[in-house]
């Protein structure tokens, strides 16, 4: 049965691969947006043929403005929208705030509309950090915001979606909400407004890192990231109410990235690094080089998320990590951006 979805952040990375498969669903999507002029030429350039099946809302996260209007007459929300910079900010409410206050304003005004089902775009950044000493975790664990090196994204993640189920489960019982949390989101990209994780990956192949640190991340297509919303939407909503749903096929170190794509892309992977980056290295730039303020908590940590639960509800299976990461080097070269 077709539905009418609203997508926050239509013109993110997630947020427009969700868009698509809505649209080849059948579905009618409405979407929102910071700037109705500047970004729906380029939606309707991607999706020329959607008509009136897709509607672009001006709406911010931290303004009431246009809300109204873009979750009226529909049966679904996925909140994807949410501040995710490549550097560390100066303060970290400059993420908590807008990321939990957008969460909480989206809830509101999809509750008013009528909406029946609502799917967060969480993170595994709201499930893996702040534990010492865990390097395995699934659907049940927190971060806990107060544990030690646990950056403004991943507090600001966490606080969002623990807001928003609270608000939901006290206000709108009626309403299904779940979360989708996905770790490193990677895959084929349709411009050159990249993702913070598909930087990593052209940083990588264009020899703007030099030297690996010695970090891991955990790998998802954003195919299947956009696949979960979906089903979760499409899903019996007594099946995914309250539900969490990571989605990661697999953990790797950044060598062990580097090793697929010389062996899946060799002909792109030319300037990729061998030489791992000591990690005294990491701790000297860290309190003069923003990027390396992350890095500087991952080294050496496993954080291994277990996305049986998602498989389990949902019914899904995952593009696998090595094939994920050779779709996103083949598309930035057909894009031009390495």
């Amino acid at each position: 049965m077709a539905k009418t979805v609203l997508v926050t952040g239509g013109t993110g990375y997630i947020g427009g691969e969700l868009i698509d498969q809505l649209l080849a669903g059948g579905h009618t999507v409405h979407t929102t947006v910071r700037d109705s002029a500047r970004s729906e030429p380029r939606l309707r350039n991607r999706w020329p043929d959607a008509g009136d099946r897709l509607y672009v809302f001006q709406a911010d996260l931290e303004n009431d403005a246009g809300w109204g209007h873009a979750t009226a007459g529909c049966d679904a929300v996925a909140h994807v929208a949410s501040p995710f910079p490549v550097e560390v900010p100066d303060h970290e409410d400059e993420l908590i705030v807008p990321a939990r206050d957008g969460a909480l304003r989206a809830l509101r005004f999809a509750h008013e509309a009528g909406v029946t089902t609502f799917v967060l775009t969480s993170s595994a950044a709201a499930i893996a950090y702040g534990q010492k000493g865990q390097t395995n975790f699934d659907h049940t664990d927190w971060t806990n915001v107060n544990g030690d090196n646990v950056p403004p994204y991943h507090k600001s993640k966490t606080i969002a979606e623990l807001e928003a189920r609270d608000w939901a489960e006290k206000n709108a019982p009626d309403m299904a909400f779940c979360s989708v949390n996905p770790v490193a989101v990677f895959g084929p990209v349709e411009n050159d407004d990249l993702s913070t994780s598909i930087l990593i990956i052209k940083m990588m192949m264009n020899g703007s890192i030099p030297l690996m640190p010695d970090m891991g991340i955990g790998v998802i297509d954003v195919r299947d990231v956009a696949r979960a919303h979906v089903l979760a939407i499409m899903a019996d909503p007594d099946t995914i109410r309250g539900g969490r749903f990571p989605v990661q096929d697999e953990f790797l170190w950044m060598r062990e990235i580097g090793d697929i794509l010389r062996e899946r892309v060799p002909d792109l992977a030319r300037k990729v690094a061998k030489r791992k980056m000591p990690n005294f290295m990491v701790k000297t730039l860290a309190p003069v080089v923003k990027e390396m303020k992350q890095i500087r908590g991952e080294l050496g940590r496993v954080r291994d998320v277990d996305s049986s639960n998602t498989k389990d509800v949902l019914g899904m299976d995952f593009i696998p990590a090595a094939q994920c990461l050779e779709d996103t080097a083949r598309s930035l070269k057909k894009h031009g951006l390495i």
